[in-house]
C-alpha cells in the first residue's frame, strides 16, 4: 500500500512522526509511506490553497518533502508533482496536536487536507490528539492516538463503507485527552458544536504603540451535545465522524423550494 502523509503542524512536528509510525505499520513491509509537509506550521488555515503565488518544495530525504503552503497544497503537491502519477491508496492527516472536533473541524487544516484527498477522488482520514490536564502530565501526549491509531485506521478500511461520489468520504478521527490505556473504545459520533463559546480576537499593543490583534480561541472543554465527538472524546472514548465537503443544507431545500414557487410580490 503505497500511504500518503501530512499535517498541519509543520514537517517537523512531532505529530507527524506519530502518524510515520502509524502509517508505517498499515502500509507493511513492501508498502511505501511519502511524507509532504508544510514547512512551517498552517494551523487554522481550513482547505486554503496557494492559488495566488507558487509554492517552493524541498526535498529533505528519501520518500520526504517540506512545501511552503498549505497542507490541502501539500496534497495536490504529492499527487501531481512529488509522486508524478503514482496516486496513493490512503491518505493520512495529523496527528494534530490539539482536538479537530465541533466547530474546530472548520478551520482545520488538518481536515482540509483529508478534504482534498477526498476532492481528488481518494480515501482519506484526519486524526488529532485531544490536549488536556491528563496529557500534559504524561511523558508522551499523543500517548492514546499512537496506541490506538493503527488500530483505527485498520478497522476504517477494513469495515467502514468507502464511496466514490462526487463529494466523496472522508473521516475525522479525534483521540481522547487520556492516557492509552485509560481510552473505553471507539465511537460514531456527529459534529458537535461548542455553545457559549468561540474564537474572538484579543488586542494587544507593541513596544511602538502599534495595535496587533491575537486571534484567540475559546474553551475547549466545553461540553458539546450527548453523543458528538467533543462530548465522546471527554468521556474517554476516540470519536469517528465520516465527513463530505458539500456543505449543501439539504434538510431545507425542500422547504426552500416550495417558499420559492410561491409567487413573488414585487416591491417598488
Amino acid at each position: 500500500m503505497r500511504i500518503l502523509i501530512t499535517n498541519d503542524d509543520g514537517i517537523n512536528a512531532p505529530g507527524l512522526q506519530v502518524l510515520t509510525d502509524i502509517a508505517t505499520e498499515i502500509a507493511g513491509p513492501k508498502g511505501e509511506v511519502w511524507t509532504v509537509a508544510p514547512a512551517f506550521e498552517q494551523s487554522g488555515v481550513g482547505h486554503c490553497i496557494s492559488y495566488t503565488h507558487p509554492m517552493m518544495i524541498a526535498r529533505l530525504g528519501p520518500r520526504r518533502f517540506a512545501a511552503e503552503g498549505s497542507p490541502a497544497d501539500c496534497v495536490l503537491a504529492a499527487i501531481y508533482d512529488v509522486l508524478e502519477g503514482a496516486r496513493p491508496d490512503l491518505v493520512l492527516s495529523g496527528v494534530n496536536r490539539g482536538n479537530n472536533a465541533a466547530e474546530n473541524v472548520l478551520y482545520s487544516g488538518t481536515i482540509g487536507a483529508a478534504l482534498e484527498a477526498a476532492l481528488q477522488g481518494l480515501p482519506a482520514i484526519a486524526l488529532s490528539q485531544y490536549m488536556g490536564p491528563d496529557t500534559s502530565e504524561t511523558a508522551d501526549p499523543f500517548e492514546a492516538a499512537r496506541v490506538h491509531g493503527a488500530a483505527v485506521v485498520r478497522a476504517l478500511l477494513d469495515q467502514s463503507h468507502w464511496d466514490n461520489t462526487d463529494y466523496r468520504l472522508f473521516y475525522n478521527v479525534n483521540f481522547p485527552p487520556v492516557a492509552a490505556k485509560a481510552v473505553k473504545g471507539i465511537r460514531a459520533a456527529a459534529q458537535g458544536f461548542r455553545r457559549d463559546t468561540s474564537f474572538s480576537v484579543e488586542p494587544h499593543h507593541s513596544p511602538s504603540g502599534r495595535k496587533f490583534l491575537w486571534i484567540k480561541g475559546g474553551p475547549q472543554h466545553a461540553p458539546t451535545l450527548p453523543g458528538t465527538d467533543a462530548a465522546v472524546n471527554l468521556d474517554g472514548h476516540i470519536s469517528v465522524t465520516p465527513m463530505r465537503a458539500d456543505l449543501t443544507a439539504h434538510d431545507r431545500l425542500a422547504d426552500l423550494a416550495r417558499l420559492l414557487e410561491k409567487p413573488q410580490v414585487a416591491r417598488g
